[in-house]
């Protein structure tokens, strides 16, 4: 009976210790932050189409396609002006992936061999300057490739022709709001995980400082 007795005590010490770490109890930051509005620079747009995809770009200097991010593709009008716009955020980070302008001239075809896949040429300013792109955009469904390039095709016929000129202006003007508000919403982001950080650092080190307790216990 002596011999089994210091292991029945020493199972209920274990079973008090298990039972203090599912307690739940949260821990508060330990620094609070104040809400700020975030907007996405398309407060004064409508989409006229919103779907799921993944989008590549053509590397002129290594000769193949690398992936630029799958997200969602929006043609985006705007409420004065008219002009549409080509934007893609990649899901999870919100980066954008594409951002452009569709004009008058610009086209859009399949992709050889894949019909749910398309291509076309832009003057892109995702990377906060306009550059000549190559894009090829992938849909989960040949329908939806099909609804895009259709879209596509009608908003370019229906831009007005003789205004090639000063495009590149318009579009390094419109589209430097959305990379600012974009560059705010990834440090919002940053700035939440560094509030989360101390709280779980310190949950962390009770639940080291419960378990040493219970090995000296034994």
């Amino acid at each position: 009976m002596s011999s089994t007795e210091p292991e029945h005590e020493h199972r209920e010490e274990e079973a008090e210790v298990h039972e203090d770490e599912d307690t739940g109890a949260q821990v508060a930051p330990i620094v609070r932050l104040e809400e700020v509005a975030v907007t996405t620079g398309e407060e004064d747009e409508d989409a006229v189409l919103d779907l799921k995809s993944k989008l590549y770009r053509f590397d002129k200097d290594g000769k193949q396609w690398k992936e630029r991010g799958a997200g969602t593709v929006k043609l985006l009008k705007h409420k004065q002006t008219g002009k549409v716009r080509l934007v893609m955020r990649q899901s999870k980070t919100l980066k954008i992936c594409a951002n452009h302008l569709i004009s008058s001239g610009m086209s859009v075809q399949e992709h050889s061999g894949n019909e749910k896949s398309c291509l076309w040429h832009a003057t892109d300013f995702s990377d906060g300057e306009l550059k000549d792109e190559l894009f090829c955009i992938r849909f989960a469904s040949i329908e939806n490739c099909k609804t895009f390039m259709e879209k596509f095709t009608e908003i370019a016929e229906s831009q007005q022709v003789g205004k090639e000129s000063t495009e590149g202006d318009e579009a390094a003007g419109l589209l430097e709001n959305l990379s600012v508000e974009d560059k705010k919403s990834e440090e919002k982001a940053k700035a939440k995980e560094e509030e989360e950080s101390p709280a779980k650092e310190k949950k962390e080190k009770e639940v080291e400082k419960k378990t040493e307790v219970s090995t000296g216990s034994d």
